[in-house]
This record gives C-alpha cells, structure tokens and sequence, in this order.
C-alpha cells in the first residue's frame, strides 16, 4: 500500500515559505494569497524571492568551491534569473533564446554554459560570438560542426564532451538522461578517441567532461556510479597525456513534492568528493529545480464543483494543463492546499482537481482529500516554481497567467496577464482566407 497522501497541514509544515493565519489564510513568504489572487486575479504564478536566494545558498555552502550554473530551462523569467546572478551564479542554458535570456539578465559570459543535443549552426556562432565559458558537446557530429565554425571565425570554444555513462537514475523515464538508448551524451566509450580528436581539431579546446543522468534523484548510488565512471575516464585521459581541467556534475537532485525524504545537497557533494578524491579538478554542477521548485506556486480559483454523475465530487480550477503541464504529461504528484482560512479548517473529501481544458488529461490530482470548496474559493497548488510557467501554453486560446514575486511582505507583478486579443494581434489573414 502507497503512503497516504499528506495532509494541508503536513504540506504546509514541511515548506518554509508557507504559514497559515487564523485571518488571512494562506500566507507565502509572509504575503496573503487571498490578497495576491484580489490584486493580480487568477490563475497567477507567485515566486518567492527570499526561498530562491535561501535555496541558492544552501547549495553554495554545501558545494564549497563548485560553481553553480542554474539551469535556465527550470524557470527563465528574467526576475528570477537577474536574482540567482546577483548571487554569484552562472547559467546552464540549452538554446540560443536561454542564452540571450541569460545575458540580458546580467549573467557574466564567461559563466554561462551551454547544453543540449541539437544546438545549431547559428547557436553555436551566437555562443563564440559572446565568448560563453563552456560549450557541453553532445556527439561527435557537433564537434566536427563546431570546429568548422570556430576555425571560419578564428575564434576557440571551451569544449566539454558530455558523457552518456548507462547509469540508471531510478526515476521517471521521461525525465532519465544518462542510459544509453536516451538521447543525451557520447556514449562512454568512445569518449577517449573523441577526446583526443577533439584535442587535434582547429577552433577547439577541450577542458574536461560532462554528465547528466536525469532528474528527481533521491538516491547517492546513481550519482557515485555515474562520476566514478567520470573519475576514472579523467585518469585515462590523463595517462593519455591529455589536458582534463574540469567535471561538469550536471544536476537532478530531487524535489520532495509530496512526502518523500528530501535529497541533501550534502549528500550530493560526498558523491563528487568520493569520486573524484585525488583528481584536481574543477567542479561544476547545473541544479535548476531544486532551487526554483519550492520558490513557486501556481494560485487557483474553483470554477465549480460537479457533485452530479460522477463516481465523486470533481472541482474545477480556473488554472489547467496549459498553465501547469506537469500533471498531465508526468503524472506528477503536486501538493494542493486551500487558501481561505476557514476552508483550512473543514474535514476533507476525497474529489479529483481538474482544469477547464478540453482534454481527458487536464487533471491535476485524482481523488486528492481537500475540503469541500465552494465557487470561488482559492487554492495554492505548491512547488510549481519549476518547469511550471516556463511550460505554460495558450492552448484553448487561454492567456499565459500574470507572474508576481513576493520581496519582504509585499507582492510586485513581474508579468501581466494579457488580454485574449493578444494572442492573435501578429497573425495575418490572406486575402484568400477572408469570407466572401
């Protein structure tokens, strides 16, 4: 038998950020949510300023000495981003936008890495061109791309060969990164040969190796194996009298979304350091949703609640799958928690959580215990500050929802909700198309 879900008051008490008033309900970082949703409307994204520096901090003091590269793709608003690099973070982009993104939110070049099976020609040109740290190289094809473009412009990347070691990460497939038939990295190996390819070609200079092996990992043992397997290809690579200054750890430290025992940052650093012990190395790793998961919420507003011709009680939110796809694509378990302060204290039901999508999968949870809510009434669904906006769509011409950050008590709107008309104001209409 599964563990039973946690109650609100479990959700609440294991998360910093939240507290609930016997007034206001609901408070994030302080900041009612009553009277965010009253001022901004809802569905709306809030992110916590004070847990995104708290998180990023904890890491800096767990992996002394190892440079932290954000990774963009986990959440890319540019408030976010301009914070993490005001703390001393570099940025772990995987496109040309991120990489444009990151720069525009203050991120130093020579701090940012760049990741990712399928960088273009004209990525890859955008990179040399701002001079970035590091270029992750993922197959022996984009290094030969690479080195034509580099030699063309006389200029020299800063390569890392990304490792595909076959280490499963025992997590959800769709987010496994490191076994071998995933579509990431260079399988292991062929990683001498290329290295020392890599090291003879024009435009390029290979500084060390690079891993992923998925996210939302909770264990050591997948991490120890996969850079055990890094440590001794550094050691043949060495005897091989080739130059490796650098590991780049990648990230997927897990996020307890439910009631799983949280992954320590300390825990993961004496995986690298049992590893690489002896090696002087450089370390970087590339963690994006363990610092922005559990600085975000997504806060919803019940449209209704159908009582009739259902096994049980389904509510329908005003947010859906385009806001938050996690559930929908993952299955993925998030916390759903009342916002009214009353609605905190009514003995719970057991009902599914849909959204208003024209779609079987528009589910957030199935039979989740919450209190019986009327029309109206609000909720937090919890750790959604990653790969939660940055998902978002407009399908069902569904505007993107307002973004706000909570900052010592007061709430300030970082991106409005557009107007529907928005979404159709640079579409052109041929002749052809127009009723007669």
């Amino acid at each position: 038998m599964p563990d039973p879900d946690p109650t609100a008051a479990e959700l609440i008490a294991a998360r910093p950020a939240l507290c609930a008033d016997a007034f206001d309900g609901l408070l994030f970082e302080g900041v009612p949510l009553a009277a965010v949703a009253a001022e901004f409307g809802s569905p709306c994204w809030v992110y916590g300023a004070a847990t995104l520096r708290a998180r990023y901090r904890r890491l800096e003091t767990a992996l002394p000495g190892v440079a932290i590269h954000y990774a963009v793709k986990a959440n890319d608003h540019l408030a976010v981003l301009s914070l993490l690099a005001g703390l001393g973070a570099g940025a772990d982009v995987v496109s040309g936008g991120e990489l444009l993104r990151a720069l525009q939110a203050g991120f130093a070049p020579g701090k940012i890495v760049f990741s990712g099976v399928g960088k273009s020609a004209d990525e890859l040109r955008l990179a040399l061109h701002h001079r970035i740290g590091q270029i992750n190289v993922e197959s022996a094809e984009e290094l030969a791309l690479l080195s034509s473009i580099a030699a063309a412009e006389g200029a020299t990347a800063r390569v890392a060969l990304r490792v595909n070691p076959d280490v499963d990460a025992g997590t959800h497939t769709k987010i496994s990164t490191g076994r071998l038939g995933d579509k990431f990295g260079i399988p292991l190996a062929d990683i001498p040969s290329l290295y020392a390819h890599a090291a003879a070609l024009l435009g390029i200079a290979p500084v060390g190796l690079a891993v992923h092996i998925g996210s939302q990992i909770f264990a050591s043992a997948p991490f120890t194996n996969a850079y055990t397997l890094l440590a001794n290809t550094v050691r043949a690579l060495r005897q091989a009298a080739l130059p490796v200054e650098m590991v780049d750890c990648g990230g997927g430290l897990g996020v307890p979304y439910r009631n799983e025992p949280a992954a320590l940052p300390e825990a993961w650093a004496g995986a690298m350091n049992r590893a690489f012990a002896g090696l002087d190395l450089r370390r970087a790793v590339e963690p994006g949703r363990w610092i922005a998961a559990p600085a975000g919420i997504l806060l919803a507003r019940v449209i209704r609640t159908r009582r009739r011709g259902v096994p049980q009680p389904v509510v329908v939110l005003d947010a859906a799958m385009n806001d938050l796809l996690r559930p929908a694509m993952y299955e993925a378990w998030h916390g759903i928690v009342p916002v009214g302060a009353a609605d905190l204290l009514r003995t719970p039901e057991i009902a599914d959580i849909a959204g208003p999508v024209c779609e079987s999968s528009d589910y957030f949870a199935r039979s989740r215990a919450l209190p019986p809510l009327e029309d109206g009434a609000l909720v937090a669904i919890l750790d959604a500050g990653a790969y939660g906006a940055v998902m978002s769509s407009t399908y069902n011409a569904r505007p993107l929802a307002a973004q706000v950050m909570v900052h010592d008590g007061a709430a300030t709107l970082i991106r409005p909700r557009r107007a529907p008309e928005f979404l159709w104001s640079d579409e052109k209409i041929p002749a052809y198309c127009r009723p007669a």
